[in-house]
């Protein structure tokens, strides 16, 4: 018999969770690989080098000293040109920072929106004052003050204000056309909900509607851009990975069919059955027998 194995989240990403937030160098830790969900946690960097940054539709290169705010909800990627390249990093989920009564500050700001811009310039006076607010953080987060994590709320919030009185960096490749670029979005944004690594995460987005809401555009619009760019129908790539999902979980937990259905977004298992077998011709319970 095959042994159902668990899926494996780093050790950091366990941390992350339990504490929602962490602050570190990336100097010193430029060496050490940090793995964590992308989904679950709002991420503000402070770097200087080259880089190019690509989030959601749009890339930026950029040289010199950046202010960087991640969105969770937002598919992006990072390459480092420099050889030479540091700063400071924090990863923050929602519910740590809506403790604070400030927290209003982050869903307004257009920094973490899909239509804003997430990249900032920062003078050398700048970075220097950035600076000390990562250093405190990392102080904090290693103290015994009882009150610590109001405090690097305060802290997180006095970044984004300070932030907001600065230009953004407009200087960003839209070369891709429109199609393109959101067709692109949707995929990531999709592979983004997987792999489903507990039974007590479910998928958030699980319709052509609901990825079009989280994009901000109309239906129609994603369908006609996706079906354009990859001849396949935006209803058509959700169930394709979904499947593939189900399929892993089936061979490689030993979590019953209730708790599969629940994690992929299925309200009840039979509505999961009947998706499976008309997707394979078979129904879950007899798909994971034949893989025993």
């Amino acid at each position: 018999m095959k042994e159902k194995v668990k899926r494996v989240v780093s050790e950091f990403n366990t941390e992350l969770k339990l504490k929602g937030f962490r602050a570190f160098q990336i100097e010193q830790d430029g060496s050490d690989t940090r793995v964590y969900s992308r989904k679950e946690f709002y991420k503000i960097c402070l770097t200087t080098g080259k880089s190019k940054i690509h989030y959601s539709d749009k890339s930026f290169e950029q040289e010199g000293t950046v202010l960087f705010f991640g969105n969770p909800h937002i598919p992006y990627s990072w390459e480092t040109i420099s050889t030479a390249y540091k700063g400071y990093t924090i990863l923050f989920s929602e519910e740590f920072f809506k403790n604070s009564e400030r927290s209003e500050s982050l869903q307004q700001s257009s920094f973490f929106k899909i239509g804003g811009t997430p990249v900032l310039k920062i003078t050398e006076e700048q970075r220097l004052f950035l600076n000390t607010l990562f250093q405190k953080m990392i102080a904090e987060q290693e103290s015994d003050y009882v009150y610590k994590d109001e405090l690097i709320r305060n802290y997180i919030s006095l970044i984004i204000h300070e932030s907001l009185k600065l230009e953004p960096a407009e200087d960003f490749d839209q070369k891709k056309n429109a199609a393109s670029r959101l067709s692109s979005v949707f995929l990531e944004l999709l592979e983004r909900q997987f792999p489903i690594e507990t039974t007590d995460q479910s998928l958030q987005l699980k319709s052509a509607q609901e990825f079009a809401k989280n994009l901000n555009v109309h239906v129609n619009y994603l369908n006609r851009a996706v079906k354009e760019v990859t001849g396949k129908s935006t209803t058509t790539h959700i169930s394709e990975r979904i499947l593939t999902e189900a399929k892993a979980l089936l061979q490689h937990t030993d979590w019953n069919i209730s708790e599969i259905a629940f994690a992929l977004g299925f309200d009840y298992p039979t509505y999961f059955n009947n998706f499976f077998k008309k997707q394979t011709g078979t129904n879950p319970k007899a798909f994971r027998l034949a893989e025993v």
